[in-house]
């Protein structure tokens, strides 16, 4: 996932966090964020950033963009690119870095301090931005730019920065009368403080839930680092011996319900995961009901007919209905393919004489079953050979083999957390430094659930032609490292790790020259395809030798093990793209609501459920309460869709590489240039028929997860 928070049109990308956060009373020390930052490649100074620092630096940022956008506006001169884009982008330098850190921490190290400064925080900020959107005198300059964008002699990506900043100021409001703007600016306070409330609720909910169990019995079947980890929590919690505590974090619940022989023990898991923030004091329901009132009256107020046309005008889906057209030709075979599988579950379950009926709380443990039975496969065997570190170095195999770049620790760098790693991206041949990555990989309770990408310094090119290099991070929940074994990662966890790194390379790897179009500020559906595609070489045999081995022995992953991965890798794919496709359909009907009063959430979803023939063995990858994509801010809103519509683009981009060589030097340089390092500067789809080509079809997909006929 690739997180944004947009900050005058120019998406600044935020994220993650955790940094121990002094606390120091001195008051003749200077806020940080207020001073050039002087650490190796201008990385945030995390260790000098006190809570008091936050507010300040935000009004202080707030105050610098606004001179600057009165500079512009009292500018005698004709608008030009440069006197009024070019300083439009420069006049939130001090803005851009205090969100970027502040956005980080409150989404990875949250505190009863980060909420409080939250509640007024992001507030401030939506507030800012709305007045500076709405402001008349800077839309005319835009306006010129864009009457006149044939005219000036301008670059093709600036004509596209002109185009996209006039659309962008026309969804804002520009276009509305005074009583109107006032209106939308309260909405869009509303809709901040509504996001706040949903994620607090979330990350609340997930914390207050806990299974304790008390007889070793019941931990049959589970794998024994998540034993450990469990003893660990209770031992956390001080609950003495022989207890053992199951959290709703992935790295904890996903293992329950596939491995858990004890089936009440994965019932209630499963209920208590699907359940989560439905009742006080965590309860989302009432704040999705205003969210969804709220998003209505503003969609209506910038004259779209509902909120899920305004959001899909602005990608490249364009409508509603074109994102639908192309999820219905993925959910009828997705749906008959879980019939099969349940049919395969049920016949096994049958043959043990266990007496039941496939429910939701059975699905991934009897896959995870007739998986092993059909193809042998036995994946606490697999995950002895992917542990973090190893993983972490397939990734960084794959990134030098494809894009010729080395990734070296950086061990004294500035760190937002005691677990993050820092390393210094280079170009391999000739040294020349690409960027900073970091990475932060354990679940902690002040960390939402999920995995992300983001950054804390972005791309551009400055106006003497140097190149600004950014700062970038990836975020993952994986189960925590005991003192005996490492964190060993599922099948599923690798390809999220590769998915997020594939993120990272298209922020590290930007050579967009303007900081509205660098990196991931690309259309919501295309941000996927870098991240997707790079899912592709996780289990390629010739990148796996180099980097699975077993943690005990050093041993590289037999051939023999690797031909079982392959063999498996399709079944189950009924049961993941149904829990997809339909959380993505979900999303799309709540866009086309305009509900004048609350509506009851659940029976909604109950009802779109059943109008899709929603198979009862499963339920949507994400009910409506713990849906953050699409609730807990609006970058996900009717565009959930956008992983299934990156994937027509990812499994068709793959293929070619499938077709010259999965390190095909001439076919890597291509994706490079057209579309990691393109960024934003060029209409997507433009860019993608330059790579492949062609256009895609959504036939490459259904090939790729096994439903093609």
């Amino acid at each position: 996932m690739n997180k944004k928070i947009v900050i005058l049109c120019a998406a600044a990308v935020v994220g993650l966090a955790g940094l121990g956060i002094a606390k120091s009373m001195d008051n003749s020390r200077q806020n940080p964020f207020l001073q050039p930052y002087t650490t190796p490649y201008e990385i945030p100074p995390f260790d000098k950033v006190e809570y008091g620092d936050y507010l300040p630096a935000l009004e202080a940022g707030i105050a610098e963009q606004k001179a600057g956008i009165e500079a512009i506006c009292a500018n005698a001169d004709t608008p030009t690119f440069e006197n009024t884009i070019g300083a439009f982008e420069d006049a939130a330098n001090t803005l851009n870095k205090v969100v970027l850190v502040f956005g980080a921490l409150s989404e990875s190290n949250s505190s009863p301090e980060m909420e409080s400064i939250s509640e007024e925080f992001f507030p401030k900020l939506s507030q800012s931005q709305d007045e500076i959107m709405m402001n008349d005198k800077l839309f005319e300059r835009f306006k010129y730019l864009y009457d006149h964008r044939n005219d000036l002699g301008l670059a093709p990506d600036q004509v596209r920065a002109v185009e996209t900043y006039y659309k962008n100021f026309v969804r804002a409001g520009a276009l509305l009368n005074a009583d109107q703007k006032k209106e939308l600016q309260a909405i869009n306070t509303e809709l901040a403080n509504l996001y706040l409330q949903f994620n607090k609720n979330l990350l609340n909910a997930t914390n207050s839930f806990a299974i304790v169990v008390d007889n070793p019995e019941r931990l049959s079947g589970l794998p024994a680092n998540v034993v450990a980890v469990a003893a660990e929590e209770a031992a956390n919690r001080n609950l003495g011996e022989g207890k053992w505590v199951f959290t709703l974090h992935a790295p904890c619940r996903l293992p329950v319900l596939q491995y858990a022989n004890d089936r009440a023990l994965r019932e209630e898991m499963y209920k208590g995961y699907t359940t989560q923030a439905t009742t006080e004091p965590y309860n989302n329901l009432p704040v999705i009901n205003k969210i969804l009132q709220a998003r209505s009256k503003k969609a209506r107020l910038l004259g779209f007919d509902n909120f899920g046309s305004y959001m899909t005008d602005k990608v490249m889906a364009k409508t509603v209905k074109n994102a639908e057209d192309l999820l219905s030709q993925i959910w009828a075979p997705a749906v008959s393919r879980v019939k099969e599988e349940v049919a395969d579950m049920q016949a096994l379950a049958d043959r043990e004489g266990a007496d039941i009926t496939i429910e939701p709380w059975d699905y991934y443990y009897y896959s995870e079953k007739v998986r092993a039975d059909r193809y042998d496969l036995d994946e606490n065997e697999v995950r002895a050979y992917f542990a973090v570190d190893s993983v972490r170095n397939g990734i960084f195999n794959m990134a030098g083999r494809l894009y010729g770049v080395k990734f070296t620790e950086m061990p004294d760098a500035p760190k937002y957390f005691d677990e993050v790693t820092v390393y210094d991206v280079t170009d391999a041949a000739t040294g020349e430094h690409i960027a900073v990555f970091m990475t932060d990989y354990f679940t902690r309770s002040s960390k939402r659930q999920g995995a992300w990408m983001s950054e804390f310094k972005g791309s551009w090119t400055e106006a003497d032609g140097t190149s600004s290099r950014p700062v970038i991070f990836n975020v993952g929940n994986f189960t925590r490292p005991t003192a005996d074994m490492p964190s060993l990662l599922s099948i599923d966890e690798v390809e999220t790790m590769f998915h997020e790194f594939g993120h990272g390379l298209h922020g590290m790897l930007s050579r967009a020259r303007l900081k509205s179009q660098a990196g991931t500020n690309v259309d919501r559906d295309f941000v996927e395809l870098p991240s997707q595609i790079h899912e592709h070489w996780a289990f390629e045999p010739e990148l796996l030798r180099t980097y699975a081995r077993h943690y005990k022995t050093g041993e590289v992953i037999p051939d023999d093990l690797i031909q079982k991965l392959d063999a498996a890798s399709k079944y189950g794919n009924g049961f993941s793209t149904a829990e997809l496709c339909g959380a993505a359909l979900l999303d799309l009907q709540y866009g086309k609501l305009n509900p004048e009063g609350d509506i009851d959430i659940l029976a909604f979803e109950k009802q779109v459920a059943d109008s899709l023939g929603m198979p009862k063995e499963l339920t949507f990858r994400y009910r409506s309460p713990y849906f953050k994509h699409v609730f807990g801010s609006d970058e996900y809103a009717s565009g959930y869709y956008t992983y299934l519509w990156a994937e027509v683009l990812d499994t068709d981009g793959f293929e070619l590489f499938k077709e010259k060589g999965i390190f095909d030097p001439e076919t890597a340089a291509s994706f490079k240039k057209n579309v990691l390092e393109a960024g934003g500067s060029e209409d997507p789809m433009t860019l993608y028929i330059r790579f492949r080509g062609h256009a895609p079809s959504v036939d490459a997909l259904l090939r790729h997860r096994g439903l093609a006929e």
